[in-house]
C-alpha cells in the first residue's frame, strides 16, 4: 500500500451519446471496490456530457451527469483540476462532431491534465490532435477505419496502451484491466487481487493480451500451416497475396493448400480470402464515412463494381445498401 494515507484520485468521465454502458461500469466499478477495500474514498469521479443532458448509453439506459462542458471548464478553471480525464465512446463514432469538445480536450492536454479514452473514445482524441504519434488502442472492430482516418496514430489491437499520461482501451471488460493497472500504480498487486476476487476475474491482463479469441480457438482449427495461411491472408488485404506467393510464404504446393482449404473450412483458398476482405470491407462500411471506391481500393478491389458485386453475391445486399441501413439506425 501507499504510505500517503491522504492519497486520492480524481477522475473525470466523458460520457458521449450511445457510450458503452459495459466500456464504462467495467471501468468505474474497480473504483469503488478498491475504496471498499481500502476503508475510505480514495478515488472520486464526476460524469460529464457535452451539452449537459442526462448520458444516454448505447443499451437505451440514461444517466445523471454532474455538469456539461462548460460548467466542466469553470470548475478546472477554479483551480477543481482532476488527475485523469476518460472519453467514453461506441458504435458510430465516426459521425459524432463536437469542435467545443475537441478544444477542450487539448486545452486540457495543453494544462497537463492527462486525457484518455475507453472503447472507441480514442476518435475523438484522435480528432481533436492527441494521438498524433502516440500508440494507442481502440476495439478491434472499429480499428480498420480509425486506422484509414488517422494514419499519424498508432493504434494497435491491444486490449490497452501507455503512451506518456495518455491511456486507451479498446472498451468492453478491457476497462477493467486497465483500471485495475492504475490501481496498482497507485497501490500494490494485493489491492488488485482482492479487486479481482470481488469481480469474480482471475487475473488482471495484460496490456498486449489479445483483444479477440486467437485464431485456433476463434475456428476451431489445430493444423498450424493452415492457420499460418489465414493470418497471413488477414494480414495482407489492401494488396492480396497471390497464392503462388502464399504457398512459398508457407512452404506448401498450391495442390496441398487447395485440399487444406477445402477439407477443413469447404471452400477454396480464393473464396475465404475473398471473404476475408469483404468483412474487413463491411467493417469500414459500418464504421467509416469512407467513400465506397475507397472501401473497395482499401480491401484490394480494382473496382467499385466489381466490389459491389462481390459483396452482394456473399451479404444480399449492394455496399450502398449497407449504408443505407447503418443511416436508418442512426435515426
Amino acid at each position: 500500500m501507499t504510505a500517503d494515507e491522504t492519497f486520492e484520485r480524481h477522475f473525470t468521465f466523458v460520457l458521449i451519446p450511445e457510450f458503452s454502458m459495459l466500456s464504462f461500469s467495467t471501468a468505474l466499478e474497480p473504483l469503488r471496490m478498491a475504496n471498499r477495500m481500502l476503508g475510505r474514498k480514495v478515488y472520486h469521479w464526476r460524469l460529464v456530457t457535452p451539452d449537459g443532458e442526462p448520458a444516454k448509453a448505447s443499451a437505451g439506459l440514461t444517466l445523471s451527469v454532474d455538469a456539461g462542458l462548460k460548467e466542466e471548464r469553470e470548475r478546472i478553471r477554479r483551480g477543481d483540476r482532476p488527475d485523469q480525464v476518460f472519453v467514453c465512446a461506441s458504435l458510430f463514432i465516426e459521425r459524432f462532431k463536437d469542435k467545443t469538445l475537441n478544444a477542450w480536450l487539448a486545452s486540457l492536454d495543453r494544462q497537463g491534465i492527462p486525457v484518455g479514452a475507453l472503447c472507441t473514445g480514442a476518435w475523438i482524441l484522435a480528432d481533436a490532435g492527441l494521438l498524433d504519434g502516440k500508440r494507442c488502442a481502440i476495439h478491434w472492430e472499429s480499428l480498420p477505419a480509425f486506422s484509414e482516418k488517422f494514419p499519424e496514430a498508432e493504434v494497435y489491437a491491444d486490449l490497452y496502451e501507455q503512451d506518456g499520461s495518455t491511456y486507451t482501451c479498446a472498451g468492453g471488460t478491457a476497462s477493467l484491466d486497465l483500471m485495475l493497472h492504475l490501481i496498482g500504480e497507485d497501490f500494490d498487486d494485493t489491492l488488485v487481487g482482492k479487486i479481482c476476487e470481488q469481480a469474480l476475474t482471475d487475473r488482471m491482463r495484460a496490456p498486449q493480451d489479445r483483444q479477440r479469441l486467437p485464431l485456433r480457438a476463434r475456428l476451431g482449427l489445430q493444423n498450424t500451416k493452415l492457420l499460418f495461411i489465414i493470418e497471413l491472408m488477414e494480414a495482407n488485404v489492401a494488396e492480396p497475396l497471390s497464392l503462388v506467393e502464399i504457398a512459398k510464404y508457407a512452404g506448401l504446393s498450391r495442390r496441398q493448400i487447395e485440399r487444406l482449404f477445402r477439407r477443413n473450412l469447404g471452400r477454396s483458398p480464393a473464396r475465404y480470402y475473398l471473404e476475408i476482405r469483404l468483412d474487413r470491407a463491411r467493417h469500414l462500411l459500418i464504421q467509416s464515412d469512407a467513400p465506397i471506391v475507397e472501401v473497395a481500393v482499401a480491401c484490394g478491389f480494382v473496382s467499385a463494381s466489381h466490389f459491389s458485386k462481390c459483396y452482394r453475391e456473399l451479404y444480399g445486399r449492394s455496399p450502398q445498401q449497407e449504408r443505407q441501413q447503418r443511416e436508418e439506425l442512426l435515426v
